[in-house]
This record gives C-alpha cells, sequence and structure tokens, in this order.
C-alpha cells in the first residue's frame, strides 16, 4: 500500500464530513489524517485526507467522492511537489533537574513553548511528520504526559492553485 494525500474541496454543509469519511469507512480504508478547515472562497472547505491505500482502489474512491453533490473539486498532492504541515501539542514532564534540557531540545526544533507549569511545559510544534516524530523520541525519555496531534494539512507549491473563483457552491448548477 501506498500513502496518498487528497485535497478535497466541498461545499461547507452539515452532513458533508460525514458523508466523505463513510465512502473510504465502506470500503475499510483507515483515514490516517484528516484536517478539515474554511478556505478563501466563502462556503468552501477544504479537506486534507491521508490514506495508505493501492492506486486502483484510491481511483475508485476518488470516483465515488466525485459523485457526491457537495464534493467541488479532487487533487491528489505529491509530497515532493506541495507544502504538507501538522501541529502537535505536546505536554512534558520538566521539573528543576530537566526543565533546561527540555527547552534546548524545544529550540532545537524551532518549537515553542506555550504553557509552563512546575513539573511540566507544554510545547506546540509545527512542521511534517518526521519532524514530529523526531522531537517526540527526543522528549519521550522526559516524559510525555499528553499529546495530541492535527491532521496533515497541504497546499500545492507554486502559485497555481487547486480551486478558482467558479467553485462558489452558490454559482454551481446541478
Amino acid at each position: 500500500m501506498t500513502r496518498h494525500t487528497l485535497s478535497v474541496l466541498v461545499e461547507d454543509k452539515p452532513g458533508v464530513l460525514a458523508r466523505v469519511a463513510s465512502l473510504f469507512s465502506r470500503r475499510g480504508f483507515n483515514i490516517e489524517s484528516l484536517a478539515v478547515g474554511p478556505t478563501e472562497i466563502p462556503d468552501v472547505s477544504r479537506m486534507t485526507i491521508v490514506v495508505s491505500v493501492e492506486r486502483l482502489l484510491l481511483e475508485q474512491v476518488t470516483k465515488q467522492l466525485n459523485k457526491l453533490i457537495n464534493v467541488l473539486k479532487i487533487v491528489e498532492l505529491d509530497e515532493s511537489t506541495s507544502v504538507q504541515r501538522a501541529l502537535a501539542l505536546v505536554k512534558v514532564r520538566a521539573d528543576a533537574e530537566s526543565r533546561s534540557s527540555v527547552l534546548e531540545i524545544v529550540q532545537l526544533f524551532r518549537a515553542k513553548v506555550v504553557d509552563v507549569a512546575t513539573d511540566a511545559v507544554t510545547i506546540e510544534v509545527t512542521g511534517d511528520e518526521p519532524k514530529i516524530e523526531a522531537l517526540l523520541r527526543l522528549l519521550e525519555p522526559y516524559g510525555i504526559k499528553e499529546l495530541v496531534e492535527s491532521g496533515v494539512i497541504a497546499l500545492g507549491r507554486g502559485s497555481r492553485g487547486i480551486n478558482d473563483r467558479s467553485l462558489r457552491p452558490a454559482d454551481r448548477t446541478a
């Protein structure tokens, strides 16, 4: 199986996320990462979906996604021609003895400390998945108390975008 990142533009309406996710679920595909947010076009959202699946099966799901009335456009983003980032918040043990070591690691990864307690610090890190995984490996010996990661978000590199003004939901005809 190979890993694929899909950028899916959809109408911002209730139930669209459930319908898209259910297409993958019915096929038995595990969505590794899912992030949804607004775009520069009113009433249009972008779903970034990361899934590991064979190309032929992905093409079948993509065709089914295109049949959904609220799906406006689907593009597969290649890692070499796109910018892909995730966000992680990590609460790590950091008492008086270990705090300086933890802060050095934070600086090394250009992460930020967003909360400090007497026995822990909460760190915000953004980057590609290998960067986040490397940071977590270095913080693990100190004791990770809590961790949350966002889904991957991605855009194609360069000036071209996958959407244009013709994607406004109000302008589409069924």
